[in-house]
């Protein structure tokens, strides 16, 4: 391979294993979109899984590059062209914008039609790792979502190689029939209980006691409780995706001896918690949901549905191929991608790690610290959220499925406290739209965390989380594990007038 730029995010293919109809995951050295509307198409694209074509939704502009880069400063210009047959919409995860071009149906904007588009045009006030994704239905099982990034000029002379991964998890069946599966009790009742590994779970980071099962367990519909305890995975995929490809045909990246990289990763899945295994790579954690976080060594990071994680890899100065993993947790199933030399000799990595991963929970939730946090002063308003399920896959806040409560009132300028208080048998990773807040306490016990804007709450545990309401509108609040969020875990914050 030619020696080129760190800069650039290079790719290169292990072997010829994704469709000619496929988009490039090549993302611009260049802002996307720095003049005029850059076109964004929602569309239909066939991707190779396991030897099987599929064919799955994708975001892709013009040039079939799939996601979107900017720059901090400019403007999002965005226009959405919707190629389907049915329905979508589009919802920029991470960002800030105005109530009304946040991309949800019946909150912020209507549907868009097939043949029709919308024009969005807000400005990009900070950078980070985001993604985008369809807010609609259960198109996100897929597919419908690619990376999102906006970077900061003043690191443009930085002589660092991005790396931009996004996951999901995947399955060839219709997403109607996995919900119905789970509505039933079908998936609901083979839910995978959760290896009690305490210290994983962050119990032993923030003292918290043993877990005890909700009243009742998770029952699906079928009457029959689950493992008592938290469980994990109540959906069984046929594959887990970076960058649409399994570790039977991974993504290799072309990396420099001795080269500076920047892992921008993604958790885009559905349903499916990951720990990034960095393998025999050092790293350092630099950034989560695209917000600076003082910087934590590791090989091993646990990475909730809808989080980001930035880590900065200083590689070795040998010629070499170094694997990346993602593994589900409670599980040895992985997917990743391969950072390469020139020279390096790529192996072929097995799809599964030697030993189950441990729940993903809170023990590095515990250890961040953001480098910006917010300004120390007291809560004007404050609001509990408490979590329940019940019989039928049915997942509430409050007591109530998403369209039966108020929501949660706010005025703007307060320092808003939420609490979250996870009563079910399963964590579920919460996000607020329009905002980042920082979280501020774990079961109770107070601490200057890290700004984000997705937070995990584990199974009978809870999470304080503060922000400053500095952005008038209507934001959805809800669990971003896509069937608990169609089972009602959905409200949201309105600003009074």
């Amino acid at each position: 391979m030619p020696q080129l730029s760190r800069r650039r995010f290079l790719t290169s293919f292990a072997a010829a294993g994704i469709a000619a109809a496929s988009p490039s995951w090549l993302m611009p050295a260049g802002p996307a979109f720095a003049g005029p509307a850059t076109l964004l198409k929602a569309g239909r694209r066939t991707i190779e899984v396991k030897r099987r074509a599929a064919t799955v939704y994708g975001l892709t502009q013009a040039d079939g590059t799939h996601g979107l880069v900017a720059e901090a400063g400019n403007s999002f210009r965005v226009r959405l062209e919707n190629g389907l047959d049915e329905e979508t919409l589009i919802h920029w995860h991470g960002l800030t914008p105005p109530w009304k071009q946040d991309g949800v149906p019946e909150i912020s904007q209507a549907l868009l039609s097939p043949g029709a588009a919308h024009d969005y045009d807000f400005p990009l006030a900070r950078a980070g790792t985001n993604w985008m994704h369809s807010h609609h239905g259960l198109q996100e099982q897929g597919l419908l979502a690619a990376p999102l990034i906006v970077r900061d000029p003043g690191e443009a002379r930085d002589d660092v190689q991005e790396v931009v991964v996004l996951f999901h998890d995947f399955t060839f069946r219709d997403a109607t029939e996995v919900l119905a599966g789970l509505q039933g009790g079908g998936q609901a009742a083979q839910a995978q209980a959760a290896p009690m590994d305490h210290a994983a779970m962050g119990h032993a980071a923030m003292g918290h006691g043993t877990p005890t099962p909700a009243a009742g367990g998770h029952s699906g519909g079928s009457g029959v409780a689950a493992p008592a305890g938290p469980h994990l995975n109540d959906v069984e995929y046929d594959a887990f995706l970076a960058n649409d490809r399994t570790l039977d045909d991974p993504e290799v990246f072309q990396v420099e001896r001795g080269g500076r990289v920047r892992l921008r990763l993604i958790n885009g899945a559905a349903a499916t918690n990951f720990w990034i295994d960095l393998g025999g790579l050092d790293g350092r954690l630099i950034a989560v949901d695209g917000m600076a976080v003082e910087p934590i060594s590791g090989r091993r990071f646990e990475f909730a549905i809808a989080q980001r994680l930035d880590i900065a890899l200083d590689l070795p100065k040998n010629e070499g191929a170094w694997p990346i993993f993602a593994i589900r947790e409670g599980d040895r199933v992985r997917t990743g991608f391969i950072l390469a030399t020139s020279a390096g000799a790529v192996k072929r990595a097995s799809g599964e790690a030697d030993e189950a991963a441990a729940a993903v929970g809170l023990a590095l939730e515990g250890k961040l610290r953001a480098v910006q946090p917010l300004a120390g002063r007291p809560a004007d308003r404050e609001h509990t959220v408490t979590i329940t399920e019940a019989p039928g896959y049915v997942w509430m806040l409050n007591g109530k499925r998403s369209g039966e409560a108020a929501p949660l009132s706010v005025s703007k300028g307060e320092r808003v406290e939420i609490t979250f208080r996870d009563q079910t048998t399963m964590a579920h990773p919460m996000h607020l739209h329009g905002h980042h807040f920082q979280v501020v306490a774990i079961n109770g016990k107070r601490f200057p965390g890290a700004v984000r804007d997705t937070v995990l709450v584990p199974s009978q545990g809870s999470v304080t989380v503060a922000f400053d309401a500095v952005n008038p509108g209507k934001w959805p609040l809800h669990c971003h594990h896509l069937y608990h969020m169609i089972g009602g875990m959905m409200t949201a914050i309105e600003y009074e007038s």
